[in-house]
Order: C-alpha cells, then structure tokens, then sequence
C-alpha cells in the first residue's frame, strides 16, 4: 500500500475528497444557471422533501412579491412603487448592480431554495423577490399625452397581458385598459412576463368596458376592434389623430357589447394558411400598424 502511495497512487480518502469538491462546483454551477433564469428551478418532488404538497403563502390583498432580475429592477427604480422588503441570493445581488444599504428598505441575503418556498418550484425567480404594496390605482383621467393607448376585452391570461404590455411600453402606448373583471390583477406571474413594463406605463382596470370606450370617444379616441372576421383590413381603417386598439381573448374574442362600441371592427390580414394569432402577437403588429398611421 505504501508503495503504491509513493509511487503516484491515489488514497480512496483523496478520491472522496476530489469527487466531493467537483460535485460542490456542479452544483454551484447549476445553481448559478438557475438564478441567471437559463435552467428552470426544478419541483421539489425531485429534492425529497416538499414533494406535491407546495401551496402558495396566502397574501394580503395590498401584499405583492415580485420576482426576477429585470421586474424587480424596474420596480426598486419606480419611485411610485412602495417597496417592502428584498430578498436576494448573493449571485443576483451582484447583477442587480445596487447598493442595498442606500435602498432605505430592508434587505436580507438567502438562497435559491428559500425563494422556491416561498413563490413555488416553478418559478423563475433568478435569486431575488421584492414583496411590495400594489401599484397605485389608475383611473382614466390619468392617460398620458401618448395618441395611442391599447384596451384589452377579457384577455384573462396574465402571461399574455404581461407580453402584451411590454410590446404597449414598446411602442410608447399611453396606457393599457383593461377590465377588473375576468382580467389578471397586479402579481408576481404578470410582473415576471412584462419584464419590467408594469412599472412603465398605466395599467388601468375599469369596471365597464362600453361605458369606458365612450370616454376614450369623448378623449378624442377612435376606437378599432380587431376581429379575425373584421371587414376591412386594419392599416386602411385607422383614422384621426388618436387611436385606441382594443383586442379581445383568444377563441371568443370581442364581445358583442364591444363590438357594437367600437368606432370601427377591422382584421389582420394574413396571407398563409394560419388565419388567427396569439392575442400577445397580434397586439404587437397592430401597434406597429398603429404608429405608422400616427407616423404619417
């Protein structure tokens, strides 16, 4: 034994510990991943413990957790945004690029697993959460100077409403409204999907929506309803200085009460065999539609 020792052998007990540090980088390699969002947080099913019985924490109605880099970024600079508390890997914390102690909010550094607790395995938190308090209410007095806002009928998926309001703020819409019911409130999910949006441009929930495009009509508003049936292809029935697209859920659309509202129906035309899109999509090409008309 001694002899294989001295003659370049390796001890079991060196083997474990080798073995023992390569694993430890693995595993802060995947968990460096997990926390740039590029490798989903895996279920707790897979970790032995928690298994299926994960629920969310009940949260107050004024209580909101927003999670990832970009969301959570965007809030920490909205000074209407009432922050509570972050929590933060040390991964995240160096990409964040911020000084918590000049945050003036309280602060504490945890790990990945702990942030898994608390928003779900599912989540793609990249090692940070900031529990806030809602944004302010919106009515529709508080429409920017923007000649292009977007109206959503229904649209119930807050995946959808978060994609949708990036592509708003990406085309300088004045404001997204939508109605308070069968629609998503402010929360983690629809924060996550607008990567940073939400803090960017009015989300306005109105309780009638007919009653809501009559005063976009009095704003100076022509309001157009994009329908997969309209009668005429949206780019030729803009009109007026002021637009107002209004979309409505994907497979029953627009609402008749809406469709009756409206100033104008009108439709995408698509050449290919596809004839209808994900309401996220369709918005976008509408908007872009829209600031060419604004443009001209």
């Amino acid at each position: 034994m001694s002899k294989d020792n001295k003659s370049g052998g390796t001890s079991s007990d060196e083997k474990s510990a080798k073995d023992t540090h390569y694993a430890n980088l693995r595993r802060a390699h995947r968990d460096n991943k997990r926390e740039r969002g590029e490798i989903p947080t895996p279920g707790f099913q897979k970790r032995k413990r928690g298994g299926d019985d994960w629920k969310p924490p009940a949260l107050a109605p004024d209580q909101v957790h927003l999670y990832g880099l970009h969301t959570v970024r965007a809030a920490l600079e909205n000074k209407e945004r009432k922050k509570i508390k972050l929590s933060v890997t040390p991964n995240a914390l160096a990409r964040l690029e911020i000084d918590v102690e000049k945050l003036g909010i309280p602060y504490e550094m945890v790990s990945p697993q702990d942030l898994d607790k608390v928003l779900g395995p599912d989540a793609i938190h990249q090692g940070v959460m900031l529990e806030t308090r809602p944004l302010p209410v919106r009515r529709l007095e508080a429409l920017k100077d923007s000649p292009l806002i977007l109206v959503l009928d229904q649209v119930t998926d807050p995946h959808n409403v978060g994609a949708i309001m990036r592509s708003a703020v990406a085309f300088n819409a004045g404001a997204l409204i939508t109605t308070q019911r069968h629609s998503p409130t402010e929360s983690g999910v629809l924060a996550k999907s607008a990567s940073g949006a939400l803090e960017l441009i009015p989300y306005i929930q109105i309780t009638n929506l007919a009653d809501a495009l009559g005063e976009l009509h009095k704003l100076g508003f022509v309001t157009i309803g994009l329908d997969s049936e309209g009668p005429a292809p949206l780019e030729g029935t803009f009109s007026g200085d002021k637009v107002a697209l209004v979309l409505g859920a994907e497979g029953k659309g627009l609402r008749q009460k809406t469709r009756e509202t409206v100033n104008a129906l009108a439709r995408l035309d698509m050449p290919g065999e596809i004839k209808s899109l994900n309401v996220s999509n369709a918005a976008a090409i509408a908007l872009y539609a829209a600031r060419i008309h604004l443009k001209g």
